[in-house]
Protein backbone atom coordinates (compact mmCIF):
# COMPACT_ATOMS: atom_id res chain seq x y z
CA UNK A 1 0.00 0.00 0.00
CA UNK A 2 1.22 3.52 -0.74
CA UNK A 3 2.71 5.37 2.27
CA UNK A 4 0.38 8.29 1.59
CA UNK A 5 -3.35 8.10 2.29
CA UNK A 6 -4.71 5.49 -0.13
CA UNK A 7 -6.86 6.70 -2.97
CA UNK A 8 -9.31 3.80 -2.70
CA UNK A 9 -10.65 2.07 0.41
CA UNK A 10 -12.14 -1.35 -0.31
CA UNK A 11 -14.71 -2.18 2.37
CA UNK A 12 -15.94 -5.77 2.73
CA UNK A 13 -18.58 -7.15 5.09
CA UNK A 14 -18.29 -10.88 5.72
CA UNK A 15 -20.48 -13.41 7.47
CA UNK A 16 -19.56 -17.08 7.18
CA UNK A 17 -17.76 -16.19 3.95
CA UNK A 18 -14.70 -18.41 4.40
CA UNK A 19 -15.40 -20.15 1.09
CA UNK A 20 -15.12 -16.93 -0.95
CA UNK A 21 -13.31 -14.22 1.04
CA UNK A 22 -9.77 -15.58 0.44
CA UNK A 23 -10.39 -15.58 -3.32
CA UNK A 24 -11.68 -12.00 -3.12
CA UNK A 25 -8.58 -10.91 -1.19
CA UNK A 26 -6.34 -12.64 -3.72
CA UNK A 27 -8.08 -10.71 -6.48
CA UNK A 28 -7.45 -7.47 -4.59
CA UNK A 29 -3.79 -8.39 -4.03
CA UNK A 30 -3.07 -8.33 -7.77
CA UNK A 31 -4.84 -5.06 -8.62
CA UNK A 32 -2.79 -2.84 -10.90
CA UNK A 33 -2.58 0.93 -11.14
CA UNK A 34 -4.39 1.85 -7.94
CA UNK A 35 -3.34 2.57 -4.34
CA UNK A 36 -5.78 0.89 -2.01
CA UNK A 37 -6.45 -0.28 1.50
CA UNK A 38 -8.67 -3.24 2.37
CA UNK A 39 -10.87 -3.31 5.46
CA UNK A 40 -13.00 -6.33 6.39
CA UNK A 41 -15.74 -6.20 9.02
CA UNK A 42 -16.80 -9.69 10.04
CA UNK A 43 -20.31 -10.06 11.41
CA UNK A 44 -20.03 -12.92 13.88
CA UNK A 45 -18.83 -15.69 11.57
CA UNK A 46 -18.61 -19.18 13.07
CA UNK A 47 -15.06 -19.30 11.69
CA UNK A 48 -13.59 -15.76 11.71
CA UNK A 49 -11.53 -14.68 8.69
CA UNK A 50 -7.85 -15.52 8.79
CA UNK A 51 -5.07 -12.98 8.37
CA UNK A 52 -4.11 -12.20 4.78
CA UNK A 53 -1.26 -10.09 3.35
CA UNK A 54 -3.74 -7.94 1.40
CA UNK A 55 -5.92 -7.32 4.45
CA UNK A 56 -5.03 -4.03 6.13
CA UNK A 57 -7.58 -4.12 8.92
CA UNK A 58 -9.99 -6.72 10.28
CA UNK A 59 -12.83 -5.84 12.63
CA UNK A 60 -14.59 -8.74 14.33
CA UNK A 61 -18.12 -8.12 15.59
CA UNK A 62 -19.23 -10.55 18.27
CA UNK A 63 -22.65 -10.88 16.64
CA UNK A 64 -24.31 -9.89 13.38
CA UNK A 65 -25.58 -6.29 13.67
CA UNK A 66 -26.49 -6.20 9.98
CA UNK A 67 -24.92 -5.35 6.65
CA UNK A 68 -25.60 -1.61 6.85
CA UNK A 69 -24.11 -1.28 10.34
CA UNK A 70 -20.94 -3.11 9.28
CA UNK A 71 -20.60 -0.99 6.12
CA UNK A 72 -20.76 2.17 8.20
CA UNK A 73 -18.20 0.73 10.63
CA UNK A 74 -15.81 0.10 7.77
CA UNK A 75 -16.38 3.55 6.25
CA UNK A 76 -15.61 5.22 9.58
CA UNK A 77 -12.20 3.52 9.63
CA UNK A 78 -11.35 4.16 5.98
CA UNK A 79 -8.73 6.68 4.86
CA UNK A 80 -9.45 6.77 1.13
CA UNK A 81 -10.97 9.57 -0.91
CA UNK A 82 -13.11 6.89 -2.55
CA UNK A 83 -15.09 4.12 -0.83
CA UNK A 84 -15.72 0.82 -2.60
CA UNK A 85 -18.25 -1.44 -0.88
CA UNK A 86 -17.51 -4.91 -2.22
CA UNK A 87 -19.16 -8.22 -1.40
CA UNK A 88 -16.73 -11.02 -0.47
CA UNK A 89 -18.04 -13.09 -3.39
CA UNK A 90 -16.99 -10.46 -5.97
CA UNK A 91 -13.74 -11.10 -7.83
CA UNK A 92 -12.48 -8.09 -9.83
CA UNK A 93 -9.87 -8.66 -12.53
CA UNK A 94 -6.37 -7.14 -12.13
CA UNK A 95 -7.23 -3.86 -13.87
CA UNK A 96 -10.90 -3.61 -12.94
CA UNK A 97 -10.55 -1.34 -9.91
CA UNK A 98 -8.25 1.08 -11.72
CA UNK A 99 -10.78 1.19 -14.56
CA UNK A 100 -13.68 1.66 -12.15
CA UNK A 101 -11.86 4.48 -10.38
CA UNK A 102 -10.97 6.20 -13.65
CA UNK A 103 -14.61 6.07 -14.78
CA UNK A 104 -15.74 7.45 -11.45
CA UNK A 105 -13.20 10.26 -11.52
CA UNK A 106 -14.29 11.27 -14.99
CA UNK A 107 -17.95 11.14 -14.03
CA UNK A 108 -17.34 13.18 -10.89
CA UNK A 109 -15.62 15.82 -12.98
CA UNK A 110 -18.63 16.02 -15.28
CA UNK A 111 -21.14 16.44 -12.47
CA UNK A 112 -21.95 15.47 -8.92
CA UNK A 113 -21.38 11.70 -8.64
CA UNK A 114 -23.26 9.82 -5.99
CA UNK A 115 -22.29 6.22 -6.74
CA UNK A 116 -21.00 4.07 -9.60
CA UNK A 117 -21.67 0.37 -10.18
CA UNK A 118 -20.59 -2.21 -12.76
CA UNK A 119 -22.13 -5.09 -14.68
CA UNK A 120 -22.03 -8.11 -12.39
CA UNK A 121 -21.69 -11.58 -13.86
CA UNK A 122 -22.69 -15.08 -12.82
CA UNK A 123 -19.98 -17.72 -12.57
CA UNK A 124 -20.86 -18.82 -16.12
CA UNK A 125 -20.35 -15.29 -17.46
CA UNK A 126 -24.01 -14.41 -17.92
CA UNK A 127 -25.14 -10.94 -16.83
CA UNK A 128 -26.95 -10.43 -13.53
CA UNK A 129 -30.10 -8.42 -14.21
CA UNK A 130 -30.07 -6.89 -10.72
CA UNK A 131 -26.75 -5.11 -11.38
CA UNK A 132 -28.87 -2.02 -11.92
CA UNK A 133 -32.47 -1.48 -10.90
CA UNK A 134 -35.40 0.89 -10.78
CA UNK A 135 -37.06 2.17 -7.62
CA UNK A 136 -39.51 -0.49 -6.37
CA UNK A 137 -42.49 1.86 -6.28
CA UNK A 138 -45.96 0.41 -5.67
CA UNK A 139 -47.01 0.91 -9.31
CA UNK A 140 -43.89 -0.83 -10.62
CA UNK A 141 -44.16 -3.70 -8.16
CA UNK A 142 -47.77 -4.32 -9.13
CA UNK A 143 -46.72 -4.34 -12.77
CA UNK A 144 -43.86 -6.69 -11.88
CA UNK A 145 -46.26 -9.12 -10.21
CA UNK A 146 -48.42 -9.06 -13.33
CA UNK A 147 -45.62 -9.54 -15.84
CA UNK A 148 -43.18 -11.66 -13.78
CA UNK A 149 -39.63 -11.91 -15.10
CA UNK A 150 -40.65 -10.02 -18.24
CA UNK A 151 -40.76 -6.91 -16.06
CA UNK A 152 -37.00 -6.99 -15.39
CA UNK A 153 -35.13 -4.53 -17.56
CA UNK A 154 -32.41 -6.35 -19.55
CA UNK A 155 -28.90 -5.01 -18.91
CA UNK A 156 -27.09 -3.20 -21.73
CA UNK A 157 -24.16 -5.05 -23.24
CA UNK A 158 -21.65 -2.18 -23.30
CA UNK A 159 -21.25 1.56 -23.57
CA UNK A 160 -20.30 4.50 -21.39
CA UNK A 161 -21.60 4.85 -17.83
CA UNK A 162 -25.22 5.93 -17.80
CA UNK A 163 -27.60 7.20 -15.18
CA UNK A 164 -29.89 4.66 -13.53
CA UNK A 165 -32.10 4.78 -10.47
CA UNK A 166 -30.21 2.21 -8.39
CA UNK A 167 -27.35 -0.28 -8.52
CA UNK A 168 -26.54 -3.48 -6.65
CA UNK A 169 -25.02 -3.23 -3.20
CA UNK A 170 -22.58 -5.99 -4.13
CA UNK A 171 -20.29 -3.38 -5.70
CA UNK A 172 -20.74 0.33 -5.04
CA UNK A 173 -18.06 3.01 -5.53
CA UNK A 174 -18.73 6.39 -3.93
CA UNK A 175 -16.78 9.56 -3.34
CA UNK A 176 -16.39 9.82 0.43
CA UNK A 177 -18.07 13.23 0.31
CA UNK A 178 -21.20 11.77 -1.30
CA UNK A 179 -21.42 8.93 1.22
CA UNK A 180 -21.10 11.37 4.11
CA UNK A 181 -23.58 13.81 2.54
CA UNK A 182 -26.41 11.31 3.02
CA UNK A 183 -25.20 9.93 6.35
CA UNK A 184 -24.08 6.56 5.01
CA UNK A 185 -26.27 3.46 5.00
CA UNK A 186 -29.51 3.42 6.99
CA UNK A 187 -28.77 1.03 9.83
CA UNK A 188 -32.45 0.19 10.20
CA UNK A 189 -32.01 -2.33 7.37
CA UNK A 190 -30.44 -5.66 8.34
CA UNK A 191 -30.12 -7.16 4.85
CA UNK A 192 -31.71 -6.15 1.52
CA UNK A 193 -33.04 -2.78 0.36
CA UNK A 194 -30.22 -0.82 2.01
CA UNK A 195 -28.64 -0.34 -1.42
CA UNK A 196 -31.92 0.83 -2.99
CA UNK A 197 -32.42 3.18 -0.05
CA UNK A 198 -28.92 4.65 -0.36
CA UNK A 199 -29.29 5.25 -4.10
CA UNK A 200 -32.63 6.97 -3.67
CA UNK A 201 -31.29 9.27 -0.95
CA UNK A 202 -28.29 10.14 -3.12
CA UNK A 203 -30.63 11.12 -5.94
CA UNK A 204 -32.71 13.19 -3.54
CA UNK A 205 -29.51 15.19 -2.92
CA UNK A 206 -29.10 15.60 -6.71
CA UNK A 207 -26.16 13.18 -6.74
CA UNK A 208 -26.00 10.93 -9.78
CA UNK A 209 -26.30 7.13 -9.68
CA UNK A 210 -24.30 5.67 -12.57
CA UNK A 211 -23.92 2.18 -14.03
CA UNK A 212 -20.94 1.11 -16.16
CA UNK A 213 -22.16 -1.73 -18.43
CA UNK A 214 -18.77 -2.19 -20.09
CA UNK A 215 -17.00 -3.10 -16.83
CA UNK A 216 -17.86 -6.71 -16.03
CA UNK A 217 -17.03 -8.33 -12.68
CA UNK A 218 -17.88 -11.82 -11.41
CA UNK A 219 -20.25 -11.99 -8.43
CA UNK A 220 -21.30 -15.39 -7.07
CA UNK A 221 -24.30 -13.89 -5.26
CA UNK A 222 -25.51 -14.77 -1.79
CA UNK A 223 -23.01 -17.50 -0.88
CA UNK A 224 -23.57 -17.15 2.88
CA UNK A 225 -27.25 -16.17 2.62
CA UNK A 226 -28.30 -19.41 0.93
CA UNK A 227 -27.49 -21.29 4.16
CA UNK A 228 -30.39 -19.55 5.96
CA UNK A 229 -33.01 -18.87 3.30
CA UNK A 230 -35.97 -18.20 5.59
CA UNK A 231 -34.08 -15.60 7.63
CA UNK A 232 -32.95 -13.90 4.42
CA UNK A 233 -36.51 -13.88 3.06
CA UNK A 234 -37.77 -12.33 6.30
CA UNK A 235 -35.10 -9.62 6.13
CA UNK A 236 -36.03 -8.91 2.51
CA UNK A 237 -39.65 -8.49 3.59
CA UNK A 238 -38.65 -6.31 6.54
CA UNK A 239 -36.51 -4.11 4.28
CA UNK A 240 -39.33 -3.81 1.75
CA UNK A 241 -41.69 -2.54 4.47
CA UNK A 242 -39.15 0.00 5.72
CA UNK A 243 -38.38 1.25 2.22
CA UNK A 244 -42.08 1.62 1.35
CA UNK A 245 -42.86 3.58 4.51
CA UNK A 246 -39.90 5.90 4.02
CA UNK A 247 -40.31 6.77 0.35
CA UNK A 248 -43.74 5.90 -1.01
CA UNK A 249 -46.45 5.37 1.59
CA UNK A 250 -47.26 8.99 2.37
CA UNK A 251 -47.63 9.92 -1.31
CA UNK A 252 -50.60 7.56 -1.66
CA UNK A 253 -54.19 8.25 -0.59
CA UNK A 254 -55.09 6.43 2.60
CA UNK A 255 -56.99 3.51 0.99
CA UNK A 256 -54.14 2.79 -1.43
CA UNK A 257 -51.54 3.24 1.30
CA UNK A 258 -53.19 0.65 3.55
CA UNK A 259 -54.00 -1.60 0.63
CA UNK A 260 -50.36 -1.79 -0.40
CA UNK A 261 -49.32 -2.47 3.21
CA UNK A 262 -51.69 -5.43 3.13
CA UNK A 263 -50.25 -6.57 -0.20
CA UNK A 264 -46.73 -6.51 1.23
CA UNK A 265 -47.80 -8.75 4.09
CA UNK A 266 -49.66 -11.08 1.73
CA UNK A 267 -46.43 -11.45 -0.25
CA UNK A 268 -44.58 -12.86 2.78
CA UNK A 269 -45.68 -16.51 2.35
CA UNK A 270 -44.64 -16.35 -1.32
CA UNK A 271 -41.20 -15.00 -0.36
CA UNK A 272 -40.75 -17.74 2.26
CA UNK A 273 -41.84 -20.55 -0.08
CA UNK A 274 -39.69 -19.16 -2.90
CA UNK A 275 -36.69 -19.06 -0.57
CA UNK A 276 -37.04 -22.78 0.15
CA UNK A 277 -36.83 -23.76 -3.52
CA UNK A 278 -33.28 -24.92 -4.35
CA UNK A 279 -33.32 -23.02 -7.64
CA UNK A 280 -33.78 -19.74 -5.78
CA UNK A 281 -31.39 -20.18 -2.86
CA UNK A 282 -28.51 -18.77 -4.86
CA UNK A 283 -30.51 -15.63 -5.67
CA UNK A 284 -30.32 -14.20 -2.17
CA UNK A 285 -29.61 -10.60 -3.20
CA UNK A 286 -31.90 -10.43 -6.22
CA UNK A 287 -34.42 -7.61 -5.89
CA UNK A 288 -38.16 -8.04 -6.11
CA UNK A 289 -38.94 -7.72 -9.84
CA UNK A 290 -39.66 -4.24 -11.13
CA UNK A 291 -40.26 -3.08 -14.68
Amino acid sequence: MSPRAPLLSVLIVSHDSADVLPRCLEALAVQEGVALEVIVVDNGSAVPPAAHPRLDRLIRNADNPGFAVACNQAAALAHGEWLLFLNPDCFPGPQDLATLLALAGQANGEGRLGVLGAQLLEADGSAQAASHRRDPTPARLLEGLRRGRAAIEPPPDAGAPREVEAISGALMLLPRASFEAVGGFDEGYRLHFEDLDLCRRLRQQELRVLFAPGLRITHLKGTSSRRRPLWVAWQKHRGWRRYYERFDAQALPAPARWGFRLLIWLALPWLLLRALKPSHRSLARTSIPSP
